[in-house]
Formats: structure tokens, sequence, C-alpha cells
């Protein structure tokens, strides 16, 4: 029983990491990465499907990507949907390719996407307490049936106390990271 619930906590407190570290990718960096482009959504015959199920994308140097789309004849379609997604960045097109330019950050745009940086690491904060809130309330229920006894139920709220505060440590590790990344000029 004990153990059930420490591996869903800590299951939960993996999730809500690696599910920041995604986050993370989306948020932009001065540096062209191809993961800027996972929330474009182009429309294809009449269904938005993602820019990378209808075009090759790549970044030949650190400030462009070049976007050949499977077919030229929704070049305008992928054209539209970059202007529609609020990327900051005007599409180029040659006819053949879509080429982008990752725009220099200016000081006060590194400032906002730290604070924006700092509001997703508050978010996964909030995901692994409650993880942690489920599990502990999983414990004391437990502990009220006779299920478990009362040593083990402090000897296990400890344990996922631990698993918790190692879960926050790695979210500001990654923050600070990401951080240091984007008001790094």
């Amino acid at each position: 029983m004990v153990d059930t619930v420490k591996k869903a906590a800590q299951d939960k407190m993996t999730k809500a990491i690696s599910a920041l570290g995604e986050e993370f990718k989306k948020v932009r960096t001065g540096r062209a990465q191809v993961s800027m482009l996972d929330n474009v959504r182009v429309n294809y015959y009449g269904n938005m499907s993602p820019l990378s199920q209808v075009a090759s994308i790549s970044t030949p140097d650190a400030k462009s990507f070049a976007i050949a789309p499977w077919e030229s004849s929704i070049l305008k379609e992928i054209e539209q949907a970059i202007v529609k997604s609020d990327l900051g960045m005007a599409p180029i097109n040659d006819g053949k390719i879509i080429r982008l330019k990752v725009p220099d950050l200016t000081e006060d745009r590194r400032k906002d996407l730290a604070k924006q940086v700092n509001k997703i690491a508050e978010e996964s904060r909030v995901a692994i307490r409650m993880a942690r809130r489920d599990a502990n309330e999983s414990l004391k229920k437990a502990a009220k049936d006779k299920t478990i006894s009362e040593d083990e139920n402090k000897k296990a709220e400890t344990d996922i106390q631990k698993l918790t505060d190692d879960s926050i440590k790695k979210v500001d590790q990654l923050t600070k990271e990401k951080e240091q990344s984007i008001l790094t000029i």
C-alpha cells in the first residue's frame, strides 16, 4: 500500500518535471530551435495540422529557419499560420521555401521571458505539491482505516516530503539554467 502511494507520487512529480522541460523548449531564447514552431497549426485541406506534418523544418544557422512544404500549394497557408501564431517573426516566401529570421531579444523582452519562465516553473512546483498532498491524503485515509500503522504513515510522509524536496530542487535547477540562457546575450 505504502509503496504504491509513493510510486504514484513519484510518477506524478516526474511527469511535472518532464512537462516543465517541454514548456521551457517553447520559450524563445534568441536562437532558432525547431520546437519554437511546435504550436503553429496550418490549414491543410480543411484540417488544422501541425507545421511539422506538412513541411520540413530546418535551422540553417542559429538565427533562422527554413521551412520547405511537402506541397508547394500550401506555401500561402503556412505563411498565414506563421503570421497568426504570434511568434514575432515575419515569414519570407521565395516561392519554394519560407524563411524566418529570429529577431534579437531586447533587454525588456529578456526580462519578460524570464518572468514567463518563473511562472511556468511555479506551475510545476504546484503540480508537485499537489502530488504530495494526494499521496499524504491517501496515507492518512489508510492510517484511519487501520490498513497501515501510524509509524508507517509517518515514515511514508517523510519519504514523500523528501521526494517533493528533490523534485522542487530539479525544477529550480532547470529554471535557473533556462533563465541564464535567456538573459545571456
